[in-house]
């Protein structure tokens, strides 16, 4: 029989319970251990560094022979920046801001960025998710109101990907009247209401100006500011980009010029009104290499906002692009390997948009696995293969790739 001696310690029920409480006690912790969401990490991305100098740069030779001749031939007229992580290994800019002003441009010149401006719509967008205000999954409908009983369906991220079924602005009867004809940010929405979808949310991907000029009044909607405000109070003060904003007619930049039977002809008509949010923003090569820093090192978004930024969002069956390999659709941005339609060509991805508008080209890529940046900006809307070769040799050089000669047909 088992004994306790009156004098050993506690009473043996005593005993017991003072361990059944310790068991509990014990259980608890663990449970609470396990079951807790873990303290929020927060790694703050290093601070950006100061900007470069404003100074000509021509490190790269290859380019600088190609630029050197296009620039005196009148084949490019514009800016090109290249830059590996901080440092700038090419700036330079060639031909006529103003031909009528007899202006040539200067590193500083301002350039109408037309659809290169959606990134900073779509940045917009999941900087507000990161703040909790709002999420790309939420319904359009929440934020446009009346809305049509079509719209139901659509989801922020489907103005993002351009896979809403909207009809674009240019897909739409009396294109030609509407871009000319100045209108208001009501108005295009009004406008986008009155057309039927072109395909259910989400089965398809085509290209589409009009939901990123409805993104821009889900930012005033939820902000309460008009949308070239909130970008300036969001991104461009905090980041410095003085030279980069919306742009009204009241800030001096490049003329933009097209081809025509008559020469080259100046294209004063921009009215970026109706391109509100899809493609309405001036700024600089040293302003985009800022936020190109920016935005690709963590200082604009949250690293699962970003994600989602440079993710592909199109349809798993959506088909290759003229017999190759298709882009990938992210939020206001692009990736793929650009390389691939140059000779020779190289293989790297790079996540890039393209721009053209009223006189305009533009293309600013980067590559993530060397940090490289290039920005090409034309006021020529008929460069647009300059712009592109150009792209992709200033890629190629700072990589140590091939120098690329030609544009594959």
């Amino acid at each position: 029989m088992f004994n306790v001696p009156r004098r050993a310690g506690n009473h043996p029920r005593l005993t017991l319970g003072v361990l059944a409480l310790l068991c509990v006690a014990v259980i608890g912790l663990v449970g609470f251990h396990l079951t807790r969401k873990p303290a929020a990490v927060t790694t703050e991305p290093d601070p950006l560094p100061p900007r470069p100098p404003i100074v000509a740069v021509e490190g790269l030779p290859d380019l600088k022979a190609q630029l050197d001749r296009w620039g005196a031939t009148g084949q490019f007229s514009g800016g090109v920046l290249v830059a590996r992580g901080d440092q700038v290994l090419f700036r330079q800019v060639y031909g006529w801001a103003n031909r009528a002003e007899d202006r040539r441009m200067a590193l500083d010149t301002r350039f109408r960025l037309a659809s290169v401006s959606k990134q900073f719509t779509a940045a917009a967008i999941l900087r507000l998710q990161d703040e909790g205000r709002l999420s790309v999954s939420d319904p359009v409908c929440r934020y446009i109101q009346p809305c049509p009983a079509a719209w139901a369906p659509i989801r922020l991220s489907h103005l993002l990907s351009h896979t809403s079924g909207i009809p674009d602005l240019m897909a739409r009867p009396g294109w030609g009247v509407r871009r000319v004809t100045p209108a208001t940010l009501e108005q295009l929405t009004e406008d986008s209401k009155r057309y039927g979808l072109q395909f259910a949310p989400g089965t398809k991907v085509r290209y589409d100006n009009a939901g990123f000029n409805l993104l821009a009044a889900v930012v005033e909607q939820v902000t309460g500011q008009d949308f070239q405000d909130y970008l300036r109070t969001a991104f461009f003060a905090p980041l410095g980009m003085t030279e980069t904003g919306y742009d009204d007619g009241g800030v001096d930049m490049a003329m933009g010029y097209a081809n025509l039977a008559g020469g080259v002809t100046p294209q004063p008509d921009a009215n970026v009104s109706i391109v509100y949010g899809a493609g309405a923003l001036y700024s600089t090569l040293d302003d985009l290499l800022i936020w190109e820093r920016a935005l690709h090192h963590g200082h604009v978004l949250s690293p699962e906002s970003y994600r989602q930024m440079i993710a592909d969002h199109a349809p798993e069956d959506t088909p290759d692009e003229r017999g190759k390999p298709r882009r990938l659709w992210g939020f206001g941005l692009y990736e793929k390997e650009l390389g691939r339609q140059v000779r020779p060509e190289f293989t790297d991805n790079q996540i890039f948009h393209t721009g053209s508008w009223s006189g305009f080209r533009n293309l600013v890529t980067y590559q993530a696995d060397e940090d490289i940046t290039v920005i090409v900006l034309s006021n020529n809307y008929h460069q647009r293969e300059a712009v592109f070769l150009l792209s992709q040799q200033g890629m190629a050089e700072a990589l140590g790739r091939n120098f690329p000669t030609t544009v594959a047909r």
